[in-house]
């Protein structure tokens, strides 16, 4: 009897671990911590004076005493990402100058490293003085994809039909100064992204020529005025 529980145990845990899906119904990997709360191990950036672990989290600063002209980014190594779920905890503040006024920032993913170490593709992009507070974006490329609040389908050539969310219209029931989760699902074409697990936006990328189907993960430290970006609680599962 001990031998047949032995044999029938790491069976049915095997069968739940195959069984755990995803909201399309796609068989889901064990998720991967891709930051271990106290380094920045498996993070590469060339300039690592903006970058630290405060209080649990990847941070980066602007100071008065040392601004940032340029964005700097700080880029996961280990891999490129395909099918996945992201998940992050998230929070910014800054103080904006007359000069200066935007408070930005943000995480790009399935992107590439450019000339200067700058980052193309796409961008899960916060803004602290707008309405719409987070976005759907295509850095150096077609810019805004889906506001918040927004499902957007493009077409082989990149015409859009854009559609609202009903759930996400209004006032925000999140601030950026406030930690707060993100989670974005990526499978071909389609990009979902959640807030404190309430869907957002959505794009549906289609445009040939334009779409990224692969590519890096990188935290941003947009250029302006004194801010602070954190992030923790990065957890990574690949989808099929």
């Amino acid at each position: 009897m001990i031998r047949n529980v032995l044999f029938v145990l790491p069976l049915l845990l095997a069968l739940g671990t195959l069984s755990s899906q995803s909201d399309d119904g796609a068989a889901l990997s064990a998720p991967e911590a891709l930051f271990d709360g106290k380094t920045l191990d498996g993070w590469e950036t060339p300039d690592p004076s903006y970058w630290s672990v405060e209080d649990g989290a990847i941070t980066a600063k602007i100071t008065e005493d040392h601004p940032c002209s340029v964005n700097q980014y700080l880029v996961y190594e280990k891999e490129s990402l395909s099918n996945f779920e992201l998940r992050l905890t998230f929070r910014m503040n800054g103080t904006p100058t007359e000069a200066l006024p935007h408070i930005n920032g943000g995480f790009q993913f399935r992107s590439k490293v450019i000339e200067g170490h700058d980052v193309a593709g796409y961008q899960v992009d916060n803004n602290l003085d707008t309405d719409w507070l987070v976005r759907l974006y295509d850095e150096h490329g077609r810019h805004t994809l889906a506001w918040r609040g927004q499902q957007t389908v493009l077409d082989k050539d990149g015409n859009r039909t854009e559609t609202a969310i009903a759930e996400a219209q209004g006032p925000a029931n999140f601030t950026l100064e406030a930690w707060h989760a993100y989670r974005l699902v990526c499978v071909g074409p389609k990009l979902t992204l959640y807030v404190n697990d309430a869907l957002v936006a959505e794009v549906t990328d289609n445009e040939t020529n334009a779409q990224d189907l692969s590519g890096i993960l990188a935290l941003q430290l947009h250029s302006g005025p004194p801010m602070t970006v954190q992030f923790k609680d990065i957890l990574l599962t690949k989808l099929p």
